[in-house]
């Protein structure tokens, strides 16, 4: 493993649990909004320490004469969105159909909530945690694995430990099939910006539908199925 990713790594759990310490003290510092707040505040800080370290880390595994061109690398980042939805499309089918897993994340549904009464934690759900994830999971942990095992070893193995983190163990698999997607677009185009910016596009689209196009969408959904209702009683 690279000299500084023991580091990125502590900064990554040590970003997870400070809230049982952080917490604690805005509330006692009687701050509105304490675990949004902690969260912006613990997942901004670990961004800077992990963008730092890695400026002094040579890429790993891959060299830069091996990346593909910027143009490749935006058409490789909106075929990853697709890619990434297809994946979790796939992986849900397979657990509602084989494995009798209801849909839905109850770790979704959470963030979600969390992002209606506060919309500044968008930033953590769309912007930050999507590139700290990248980093640690795909450079980091995959790359490292990947240096010494195949793609499907190391790419199972860091997206077991990627879907594990989200703490949704009914949907491992869901979580397990993104990673492996994102895994996939880092070692195509030799870019760790591709699966970046695919997991941001793909958690923003989720978070802005759900938080701001709800409403909306069930009032469509509402005047479609009545709409077919009143179609099925002409044909009655």
């Amino acid at each position: 493993m690279a000299k500084h990713y023991w580091t990125i790594l502590i900064t990554y759990i040590v970003m997870q649990l400070s809230g049982l310490l952080g917490v604690p003290l805005l509330q006692k510092l009687n701050i509105a909004d304490p675990v949004v707040i902690w969260s912006v505040f613990s997942f901004l800080t670990a961004l800077v320490i992990m963008l730092f370290l890695l400026r002094s880390t040579p890429d790993v595994p891959f060299e830069r004469s091996t990346r593909v061109s910027g143009g490749q690398a935006v058409g490789w980042s909106i075929l990853g969105v697709f890619m990434a939805y297809a994946s979790q499309i796939v992986a849900a089918m397979i657990e509602m159909n084989v494995l009798g897993i209801d849909p839905g994340s109850e770790n979704t549904e959470m963030l979600i909530e969390v992002a209606k009464a506060s919309p500044i934690f968008i930033i953590v759900t769309s912007i930050i945690g999507p590139i700290l994830e990248e980093i640690v999971f795909r450079k980091v942990i995959f790359g490292s694995l990947y240096k010494r095992f195949n793609f499907w070893i190391a790419g199972i193995l860091s997206s077991v430990i990627f879907a594990a983190i989200h703490f949704d163990f009914s949907h491992l698999l869901i979580y397990t099939a993104m990673g492996l997607t994102f895994a996939f677009l880092y070692v195509k185009t030799k870019r760790l910006i591709v699966p970046i910016i695919a997991h941001m596009t793909m958690n923003t689209f989720v978070v802005l539908i759900n938080v701001y196009f709800a409403d909306d969408i069930m009032e469509m959904e509402k005047q479609l199925n009545q709409a077919q209702s009143f179609i099925g009683g002409l044909f009655s």
